[in-house]
């Protein structure tokens, strides 16, 4: 074993496996994990922060059955165009980030986040939304402020 991550087009310090569908001008940080081995697609413009990981697949219930459940789990994940993935992010198999929001740094997607929707924590729940008003000045609200 050389010790080295097979080859991607996007960044030479991350694992990109399975056949991912990703858009234009989407960049993809140092030390993630990509798993495309359920099917996978990141939209067009997306920031995919380093150490993110991104899984389309589970062997959680094989594993704590004792390999009595027979197989690998796997479902599709969606990440829409123009979504921010903060570093260290987690996002599991079956779930979608709608366009135009983002997970914060650290969080863990378990369930849909709606359009420009931001999610942060363990597990991951809506904190504010981007409010695009002003296209060039992009800011967050927060709950607290709706």
């Amino acid at each position: 074993m050389s010790g080295e991550l097979p080859a991607n087009q996007y960044n030479p310090h991350a694992w990109v496996i399975g056949d991912p569908e990703i858009g234009e001008g989407t960049w993809i940080g140092a030390f993630t994990v990509i798993d495309g081995s359920g099917g996978l697609r990141i939209g067009a413009g997306c920031d995919i922060s380093s150490g993110v990981h991104i899984y389309t697949h589970s062997s959680a219930r094989r594993c704590v059955s004792g390999r009595e459940f027979p197989s690998v789990e796997r479902r599709p994940v969606v990440i829409g165009d123009r979504v921010f993935v903060g570093a260290d992010a987690v996002g599991n198999m079956g779930v979608a980030i709608r366009w135009g929001g983002g997970a914060g740094a650290g969080a863990v997607v378990t369930k849909d986040v709606p359009p420009r929707a931001i999610v942060a924590g363990v597990p991951a729940r809506q904190v504010g939304i981007v409010d695009l008003t002003d296209p060039a000045q992009p800011h967050l609200i927060t709950s607290t402020q709706e």
